[in-house]
């Protein structure tokens, strides 16, 4: 019987972390229910069986490190998962369609993976057959699932943006919080 390993920090994006230490390490690889629990129990790569405990509501990404209490580095990687992928049909819509999904499946507040081309959610019927109403392209597939975390969340670090920590920034912002 192995021993539990526990994890307690989390170094989104591995920031901070030489690439040559982030490629090394062992992978864990999740789904987004297991990645948005603070508390689970998890095997890596090499077998060794980890006790992750985090802060309350923290979210673990996809390229996000872990770092065990023996010091050792763990590489989260986003699971394929079922998710429902989204495009603007090419025949009867334009791209401005995508932004109608997005705002519709927004107002439902379900997760939602924003992407140039595309949008992907969580399995859903209803939903699928509403987006496919609206002249949408629905296909269930299976890739990793990373949602946007919403605007009062960590501001997430996918996507190609990337958190407001730790840069400076040319322009304003006409709201009020705190980076």
């Amino acid at each position: 019987m192995s021993t539990l390993l526990i994890c307690s920090k989390l170094m989104p994006q591995g920031r901070g972390l030489a690439r040559v230490l982030v490629q090394r390490a062992s992978t864990l690889t999740l789904d987004w229910d297991t990645r948005q629990k603070s508390r689970f129990d998890a095997t890596d790569s090499q077998g060794r069986l980890l006790g992750i405990f985090l802060p309350r509501g923290a979210v673990v990404r996809g390229g996000d490190v872990l770092v065990a209490e023996d010091g050792s580095l763990v590489r989260v990687e986003a699971a394929p998962q079922a998710v429902l992928r989204i495009t603007a049909c090419t025949e009867h819509g334009s791209p401005f369609d995508l932004t109608r999904a997005a705002y519709h499946l927004g107002n439902r507040h379900v997760p939602i993976e924003l992407q140039p081309d595309h949008l992907k959610i969580e399995p859903d019927h209803v939903l699928a057959d509403m987006l496919r109403a609206m002249h949408m392209t629905v296909l269930a597939v299976s890739e990793p699932f990373e949602p946007e975390s919403g605007a009062y969340g960590d501001h997430g670090d996918h996507g190609g943006h990337g958190g407001h920590a730790g840069h400076a920034h040319g322009h304003h912002h006409d709201h009020d919080h705190a980076h």
